[in-house]
């Protein structure tokens, strides 16, 4: 979560003709290679990027983004489509979240936590491709003038909608106004779509002489970062939820890959990738604020507060999403004008869209020294009822932040603990607070996954994490000489 103030994504028109294309063996689609990427759809990606970089924790540079754009544009050439090097786009982002996304124009996005995931330079290749294949089918605009003319962004995210309070009433207006973009970027495709995504970049792959089965690695290496998180939350399900999804489960598409890459060979550029990205950041930013356990510590902004027990957390850029069985909870801010009740007023007249949300009373306190005032409102949706609350905190005469919290009705009490443990940071505590990053290392004789896994700077899990993190089974043992990645805290 950033101090930036929120921002509103325009919508954009959407109105092209659908270029031919020819069929692959695959099953996917190439566009025809004289169909280049139009003015409009150039006009419509420029409009929207700033807007996404700001979104998803902006854009990273150096050799590490100058890498990934380098694989990028070399995998887009690939497309056939015209001028592909000169007409893409391809920015790393600075997000702790494993996503790719592309927009029309040739504008294609992965964040760093998905690189660090990936083990070779053929599957960053093939995440790009499949983004790129995106592009070249023209899906978004097919996606779009299927659901809705005016717009190629879709919502950046909710806290309800579908999670937790279904699809209809007050869950689509929250959904609509309680926005965690970097994790929530959710312009879906349908699973044709996808699946012609994946045999495009499949394609790509292959043309480019990378080894096509990456994509297969690539997906099960995320499915499996999917479980591992799924029971680190406590969640009953690896799967991600649709809010927390652009594309797909990606343990429905593993073995449809790797069955249609089985026998397929290529070049993988396996320890040049793990060269080139060693060093970079892994999990949250601390210029973004980092989640440790329960805590949510901010050093720039200097808080801090604890989720309740059971409850997970999902860092974004402008957001932190709080999620358990009883509730769901966001904390962000807001405008502020030095008047902590009309702050609170006005976070509930925001959801007020198709029905009047309204706090009974506001009340005030002090939060461990910090100004505090909150409210709640009983609101119907569809046949039952919940209970939204506001609790907001003044930080600084023109600075606020606010909890906005959903609960099943009768139960606002669940996040009392946390709005309770709302505090200021030292200074000492705020220079405690440094990034993890990877750390790619050379296997050693007498090395074994336990003996690494130990390195890694996590209090669980670590074994677990490092098996993950470098693509390995659960009986694959190391060989000495073999390149790994480990997470060690940065300076």
């Amino acid at each position: 979560m950033t101090a930036t103030k929120r921002i509103a994504l325009s919508s954009v028109g959407l109105a092209f003709a659908l270029t031919g294309c020819a069929a692959l063996p695959g099953g996917g689609s190439i566009p025809d290679a004289s169909a280049p990427i139009t003015q409009d759809e150039a006009q419509i990606g420029a409009e929207a990027h700033p807007q996404l970089l700001a979104e998803f924790g902006g854009a990273m540079t150096g050799s590490q983004a100058q890498y990934v754009e380098q694989v990028g544009k070399n995998i887009a050439v690939q497309s056939g489509l015209g001028n592909a090097r000169e007409s893409f786009t391809i920015s790393l982002l600075n997000s702790s979240v494993n996503n790719a996304f592309a927009i029309p124009g040739g504008y294609v996005y992965t964040t760093r936590q998905l690189v660090s995931l990936m083990n070779n330079e053929a599957e960053l290749a093939g995440v790009l491709g499949h983004e790129v294949g995106h592009v070249a089918a023209r899906h978004s605009q097919r996606r779009q003038k299927t659901a809705s003319q005016n717009q190629i962004l879709g919502v950046l995210g909710a806290i309800a909608s579908s999670v937790l309070l279904g699809d209809t009433g007050i869950g689509q207006q929250l959904g609509q106004l309680s926005l965690q973009g970097a994790q929530l970027f959710t312009l879906s495709y349908s699973r044709r779509q996808e699946t012609e995504a994946d045999n495009l970049g499949i394609t790509y792959l292959g043309r480019a002489g990378y080894d096509p089965r990456a994509m297969g690695t690539v997906l099960a290496s995320l499915a499996a970062q999917n479980a591992l998180d799924a029971r680190l939350q406590g969640r009953d399900s690896a799967r991600l939820p649709e809010w927390a999804s652009t594309h797909p489960d990606p343990a429905s598409r593993v073995q449809a890959v790797l069955q249609q890459t089985q026998g397929m060979t290529g070049v993988v550029n396996r320890d040049s990738f793990l060269t080139r990205i060693d060093g970079l950041i892994y999990g949250d930013d601390p210029k973004q604020g980092v989640i440790e356990g329960r805590q949510f510590i901010h050093p720039d902004l200097r808080l801090s507060f604890t989720a309740p027990q059971g409850f997970y957390m999902i860092n974004g850029t402008r957001e932190v999403s709080i999620s358990g069985q009883s509730g769901k909870a966001v904390f962000s801010l807001a405008p502020y004008n030095g008047n902590l009740n009309a702050y609170v007023q006005s976070v509930f007249s925001a959801l007020s869209q198709q029905q009047q949300i309204t706090p009974s009373n506001i009340q005030t306190r002090t939060v461990n020294g910090l100004p505090a005032a909150f409210g709640t409102a009983r609101v119907n949706n569809g046949q039952s009822q919940v209970d939204v609350t506001v609790f907001a905190y003044e930080f600084a005469n023109d600075r606020a932040y606010h909890f906005l919290a959903i609960t099943p009705a009768g139960q606002a009490s669940t996040f009392n603990q946390m709005y309770s443990s709302v505090r200021r940071i030292s200074t000492q505590e705020a220079a405690q607070v440094v990034p993890r990053v990877l750390d790619v290392i050379t296997v050693r004789s007498g090395d074994t996954v336990s003996s690494l896994s130990r390195r890694m700077a996590y209090s669980t899990a670590q074994e677990e994490r490092f098996r993950v993190l470098n693509g390995l089974g659960a009986n694959d043992q190391l060989q000495a000489g073999q390149k790994v990645k480990i997470v060690i805290r940065g300076s």
